[in-house]
């Protein structure tokens, strides 16, 4: 077993390799990356990528990524793609193949398969002097001068390269379509991701009561209102006109200034000008207002900023968005 500083200066070392592995692929986007990007967004069809072994792994995720940023994708196994799973490339699909050394067996069979077909062949490939760098139409040098295995045999440096150049493909592809948040939304409806990007302030707030009280209130009807309504807070209404609001923190302070509670009113302790959100903003940015004034409430109004309820931290805690 190694010592602690062993293993530490161990991972250094593997992230070490990996950093530099990574920037020496900025030697490699050339016009050849130029004209995969131009393919790319031009195609009628969809992109497959293949690959075997841990190459055929970092397809799988690059396909995910096209496929949630607006490039449909497809993953066909090179070892599979021969024994018909072949039957998925269509007359308009351009192919990625994934490979380190371009010369496995399975690659060998596939490629002039693919060229008998007639499709754009890109090739991500590890060796530039291999088979499959000679048969593609474009080659995206993704070369690695060793892996950070001590052996230099366990895939390490050079699929993590091969992720990098999916990675600017597809954030090339993602400026190219002018690709929105909106649009990621699209693809992304569920988890606390899809809810950040879809979820407004009208899906959360409606099922909580709606504080209110005048500004001649007493103090006690202003506690029972608050209390009743369970929001740690009431708005303040002057005929139906927000002017202030009256919460928690509000009502210590006047505890700790005043003596006699009797006289006062909620317009005596009550913050003016509070924080407002429309009901049709995001939930997230509802979110970020209350994080940057330090505040767990919004009241939220129309487009003529009509008071229409509160939203509270929780109910965007219990979506699951933080």
């Amino acid at each position: 077993m190694r010592t602690s500083e062993e293993i530490k200066h161990i991972a250094y070392q593997v992230i070490e390799d990996e950093k530099k592995a990574i920037e020496q692929l900025t030697d490699s986007i050339d016009d050849a990356f130029v004209k995969a990007v131009e393919k790319l967004f031009l195609t009628k069809g969809r992109v497959i990528i293949t690959g075997i072994g841990k190459s055929a792994n970092i397809a799988t995720k690059i396909v995910s990524t096209f496929n949630s940023t607006g490039t449909p994708a497809i993953f066909m196994h090179a070892a599979d793609a021969i024994h018909g799973d072949l039957g998925m490339v269509q007359k308009d699909d351009i192919v990625i193949c994934i490979s380190k050394s371009g010369d496995t067996p399975e690659i060998k069979v596939l490629v002039p398969l693919l060229k008998n077909f007639g499709n754009t062949l890109i090739a991500i490939v590890g060796n530039t002097d291999s088979f499959l760098a000679s048969q593609a139409d474009i080659v995206l040098n993704a070369t690695v001068d060793h892996e950070a295995c001590p052996n230099n045999l366990a895939p390490t440096t050079s699929t993590t390269a091969q992720l990098v150049m999916g990675d600017a493909l597809a954030v090339a592809l993602i400026e190219c379509r002018n690709f929105s948040a909106r649009d990621f939304a699209r693809f992304h409806p569920g988890g606390a991701l899809g809810k950040k990007l879809y979820m407004r302030v009208n899906d959360l707030y409606t099922q909580n009561e709606r504080p209110a009280v005048s500004p001649d209130a007493s103090i006690r009807d202003t506690v029972l209102e608050m209390t009743s309504k369970r929001l740690g807070c009431t708005v303040v209404l002057n005929n139906e006109r927000i002017i202030g609001i009256v919460c928690d923190g509000d009502l210590r302070r006047m505890m700790k200034k005043h003596s006699n509670l009797d006289p006062l009113k909620a317009s005596d302790i009550m913050s003016p000008n509070p924080k407002t959100i429309s009901a049709n903003e995001y939930a997230i940015n509802a979110l970020n207002i209350m994080r940057s004034n330090s505040i767990t409430q919004l009241i939220v109004v129309d487009d003529n900023n009509k008071y229409l309820g509160v939203l509270h931290i929780h109910d965007i805690l219990r979506e699951g968005i933080i």
